[in-house]
């Protein structure tokens, strides 16, 4: 299973029956954006299960309330939903397990509704179909600190008497307020009467399902709790007004994008070479106590080299995630959101797919699960057929390992950019573009219908902590690491043997290299050889495998066993080969999970069987017209 393209395993939570006084199980709810993910981590001490509920593909986070010291309840994280009455997935899924419907999910005793104190007046009209559900309920005011801090207010005690709930105002980002969760939860709550005021008649909520009666309700409860909405930053209106302008801000996101690349090469390059030689030291001198034997060969020039050839571009795909992190937590992703959403809408795609398009850059698998927050269906569909085209980072070190060996490190533009920078991003920008190329296609035949609009609320600005950056790169690490020791790991050790059978034979006359000269002449027109040929069958398995299967079959033959990887494709590849390899694994559905993920969204083998079809057609032609290309101009 691919590194960028790991899936979750369906778990479940222990059903224990409700019992009247006790609080067992917690639903954490609210909007998205409002902080509820932070307060999550913060209320279980990051010591949680990661799942999909069963039968969907919606994320399912469990986890103790350790950080509060009530180790006893379990805290179910809900999906960030605006209402209960959408049509999408999330919602559907947030009113199961509320309704105590979900199989394996245990029906909450109690909620808490996070809601952003900076747009409460919005956010109030979740809390009318909450409350209706009649569950002990506590409504926290998240970012109060920054509300307070630009001017704004709102009486606690008012907004509890007119909701019927206690009320307590606190900031996840800083773990302020949180003792009102525990007095809450430590109070002996009674299920069937949780909320005596509304069950007494005192507290009136609105028409159930009727969107224009609830902002009604929340303006009127706004205005009776004397909510002052907080001045906006004029810094942020500032920023957006440059980032968010229609000419400025897709050159300034093309910039931003451009620098981290470049940055990536400058500083992660080198970086990896240091990581690349101690791996190399190490491996030597493991071998060196092992003396020589097929053992020897086995472990050094099958396993570790296949497996050290992958692992050498951990350092740059750290690097790359801590610059998405960074544009992420700081509030700038969103505003790219709004930048894409113009060219989106000019090929009828629906607004609402940048944000798994964006995610895709990570992993097609989550982006394409990502996709339920669509409620169109055959805007969701067209989402899911393009999202493989995004460059994820399991095209990481193929792309790098060719650009490195192949690309000059040769400054452009003065000394501001290099060359290998904009390879990179010639390759990323590709993806893109034949992503918008392929929904334009769809939206216009077979997958034709009118998009909905687009609407997001953006996140305040702030600056990155240094906790959440190194808990994603923790994860990433993780992730690579696993992906190394697993798929790659078998891959490589059965290269290993197939390479070496029959004994007593060179690598050419082995099974692998006989299978490899059968499909040569297919992929001899591209550049490739018949190794390479090797590489772009198991690469079905996991892209980032071709790395450890070329580093295996180059370590298993003697004529270039005593050079590097890279210096092994120079001996073997053109330019043009090698170019024509990036472009066809830009194009290329070269993942097992992501066309097991796209059969389990739409309930048919018909979309990933001509998703596969069409992305390899035209990683072969586009693959085969670079080397045409690149062999008639570069001589």
């Amino acid at each position: 299973m691919s590194d960028c393209c790991s899936t979750t395993a369906t778990i479940e939570v222990p059903v224990e029956p409700r019992v009247a006084g006790r609080i067992r199980t917690v639903a954490l709810v609210g909007p998205p954006n409002s902080g509820k993910s932070t307060l999550f981590n913060r209320l279980t001490g990051l010591r949680q299960k990661v799942a999909n509920y069963p039968g969907v593909t919606v994320e399912q986070r469990v986890g103790r309330l350790n950080g509060i010291g009530r180790s006893d309840l379990t805290l179910i994280d809900l999906p960030g939903i605006y209402g209960l009455d959408s049509y999408s997935e999330d919602a559907r899924v947030a009113v199961e397990v509320l309704h105590g419907e979900m199989p394996g999910t245990p029906a909450p005793d109690a909620i808490l509704l996070v809601l952003d104190s900076l747009q409460l007046r919005r956010q109030l009209m979740l809390a009318a179909p909450v409350l209706a559900l009649g569950l002990p309920t506590l409504v926290l005011l998240n970012m109060s600190d920054l509300m307070e801090a630009r001017g704004g207010r709102v009486d606690t005690l008012a907004l509890a008497q007119e909701l019927g709930v206690p009320v307590a105002k606190i900031s996840a980002t800083r773990g302020a307020g949180l003792d009102s969760i525990t007095h809450f939860l430590n109070r002996k709550a009674e299920p069937e009467t949780p909320n005596v005021a509304l069950a007494a008649g005192r507290i009136e909520l609105p028409v159930m399902g009727n969107p224009r009666s609830y902002r009604q309700w929340a303006t009127g409860i706004s205005t009776r709790t004397k909510y002052k909405a907080p001045i906006s930053n004029e810094w942020t209106k500032r920023i957006d007004g440059v980032l968010l302008h229609r000419i400025w801000g897709p050159l300034i996101f093309l910039a931003v994008v451009f620098a981290v690349f470049q940055v990536v090469f400058s500083i992660g390059q080198p970086l990896s070479d240091g990581f690349g030689d101690v791996l190399n030291g190490v491996g030597a001198r493991i071998g060196a106590l092992m003396g020589p034997g097929w053992v020897e060969s086995l472990l050094i020039d099958g396993i570790w080299r296949g497996v050290a050839s992958v692992l050498v571009f951990l350092p740059q795909i750290l690097l790359l995630f801590l610059f998405i992190g960074v544009l992420e937590d700081s509030g700038y992703l969103a505003r790219a959101a709004l930048i894409a959403d113009r060219v989106m809408r000019s090929i009828g795609l629906n607004g609402k797919a940048f944000i798994p398009l964006l995610s895709a850059y990570a992993c097609a698998v989550p982006a394409i699960m990502a996709t339920r927050t669509i409620e169109n269906k055959r805007d969701r569909f067209a989402t899911i057929l393009v999202a493989p085209f995004m460059t994820c980072s399991a095209r990481l070190p193929i792309y790098m390992l060719m650009i490195a060996a192949f690309i000059p490190n040769r400054p452009i533009l003065g000394d501001l950019f290099g060359l290998r920078a904009a390879v990179m991003l010639s390759l990323y920008v590709l993806g893109f573009v034949a992503a918008l190329g392929t929904a334009w296609l769809l939206k216009s035949s077979i997958l034709k219908a009118s998009s909905a609009p687009f609407i997001l609320e953006l996140p305040q600005y702030r600056l990155p902590t240094v906790r959440s950056l190194s808990l994603r790169l923790v994860d990433r690490g993780k992730v690579f690491l696993r992906q190394a020791g697993t798929v790659i790991l078998a891959v490589t050790i059965v290269l290993w043997v197939m390479s070496h059978v029959p004994f007593h034979t060179d690598l050419a006359g082995s099974v692998i290299g006989r299978i490899g000269q059968f499909i040569e002449p297919a992929i001899k027109p591209l550049g490739f050889n018949w190794k390479i040929g090797i590489g772009l069958l198991t690469s079905v398995m996991a892209r980032e495998v071709i790395v450890g299967t070329l580093g295996t079959l180059y370590g298993a033959d003697p004529a270039t066993q005593s050079l590097g990887l890279q210096a092994a494709l120079r001996h073997d590849l053109t330019l043009g080969g090698a170019m024509a390899l990036v472009v066809f694994f830009a194009f290329a559905m070269q993942c097992t999970s992501t066309i097991a993920i796209v059969r389990r969204e739409t309930n048919s083998w018909r979309w990933p069987a001509l998703q596969f079809a069409y992305m390899s057609v035209l990683a072969y032609v586009a693959a085969l017209a670079t080397n045409q290309v690149i062999l008639h101009f570069v001589r």
